[in-house]
């Protein structure tokens, strides 16, 4: 048959990993999978959540409402917003790559503009739809070049996959509310955010009123739920949601009503906080001890830090993924996330930080020690 040939391919990410599982079998050897997008600190202890689910009730044995479900919505707008925001123009999504699946269709915009490193799915969704799309070399440029992006949109993603570096976030409400301004679309996609900040976080609250911003999220990094394929969206246009609505019906008829009830109970509930609390807890300790290993050992690849501070759950070190694959690390080269300056990306790579401090500093120091 004849094949509408959009040019996308399989994650590269995804061979890495496939290649490294092979290695383990084949040698039986141990591997450090930091190849991997996952909190592996440990994981969120359900235990006391999934007790009070009733799994024979109509409540989970029927079609979800097709955006979301009210007490979702609700948990949501109090836990990002403040209980400020309008509920709904919150819609639930299977995940955040749905999100911007949507809103990268939804959007009426020239072109859509991107980190110099991004998240590969970025560039795979714009393939697919047919997407003019550039790339951006730091906020600054993007400062700079307001008038150029009147007709544009652009994507900012804080902090970042893959360098996980933060920027300041004075100086980040201040980049989008002239972008938000200048007419600009910004996709605000910042899914490790909720695991530095708390409750008081108020930049949601602070966007949540502006035309052109719209706010994809995933509970995939902060509450550990990768599994689960749940996030949502918001914008304050009512245009956007009224034609975001009918797309996100269609394609999905509701999302999975038992990740919305889980991550509903996580939100709200006693019990479901606290353990958001504590997988949180571990998570954030180990990651720091982490990168302080990188930074002592002069492994983090600072060049990439300098306007910036490195908080997870992506980092980047000065080392090729050959030479971290040699002491059996998992990792990716950094030239699978971006378009530009390849060959100096290859010397570099990128590896999560969110696994056991003590397994992360025992394959390393094999590698520090010689």
């Amino acid at each position: 048959m004849k094949i509408n040939e959009s040019g996308a391919k399989i994650s590269a990410i995804v061979k890495v990993a496939q290649h490294i599982r092979s290695l383990s079998e084949e040698t039986g050897n141990e591997y450090l999978p930091l190849n991997r997008g996952v909190n592996s600190v440990c994981n969120i202890d359900l235990t006391h959540i999934v007790k009070d689910i009733d799994f024979n009730s109509m409540e989970i044995q029927a079609y979800p409402p097709a955006t979301g479900r009210p007490d979702l919505k609700d948990a949501v707008n109090n836990t990002y917003f403040h209980n400020k925001a309008a509920v709904d123009n919150i819609m639930i999504t299977a995940g955040s790559t749905m999100g911007l699946d949507l809103s990268f269709q939804v959007a009426d915009v020239e072109r859509i503009y991107i980190p110099a490193y991004y998240w590969t799915t970025y560039d795979q969704i714009m393939k697919i739809r047919a997407i003019q799309s550039d790339v951006y070399r730091g906020y600054g440029e993007l400062n700079q070049n307001l008038p150029g992006l009147k007709h544009a949109a652009v994507v900012i993603c804080d902090p970042g996959n893959p360098v996980g570096d933060k920027y300041d976030d004075v100086k980040l409400l201040e980049l989008i509310k002239r972008l938000n301004e200048n007419g600009t679309v910004v996709f605000m996609d910042c899914p490790y955010r909720r695991m530095f900040f708390d409750s008081s976080d108020t930049l949601y609250r602070e966007l949540m009123t502006m035309e052109n911003v719209v706010i994809i999220e995933s509970f995939s990094k902060w509450i550990g739920l990768s599994g689960q394929r749940i996030g949502f969206v918001y914008s304050a246009d009512t245009h956007f949601i009224d034609e975001f609505r009918p797309r996100l019906v269609e394609v999905t008829n509701g999302i999975n009503t038992f990740s919305q009830v889980l991550v509903q109970k996580l939100l709200a509930t006693p019990e479901g906080m606290t353990a958001v609390t504590e997988f949180k807890r571990k998570t954030l300790n180990d990651m720091a001890l982490n990168i302080e290993y990188l930074e002592k050992h002069d492994l983090l690849a600072k060049q990439f830090y300098r306007q910036s501070t490195p908080v997870g759950i992506f980092v980047v070190v000065d080392k090729t993924q050959e030479e971290l694959l040699s002491h059996r690390i998992g990792s990716i080269s950094l030239s699978y996330f971006t378009r530009t300056g390849k060959e100096e990306a290859e010397k570099v790579s990128r590896i999560c930080v969110s696994f056991p401090h003590d397994t992360f500093k025992r394959f390393f120091n094999e590698l520090v020690l010689g």
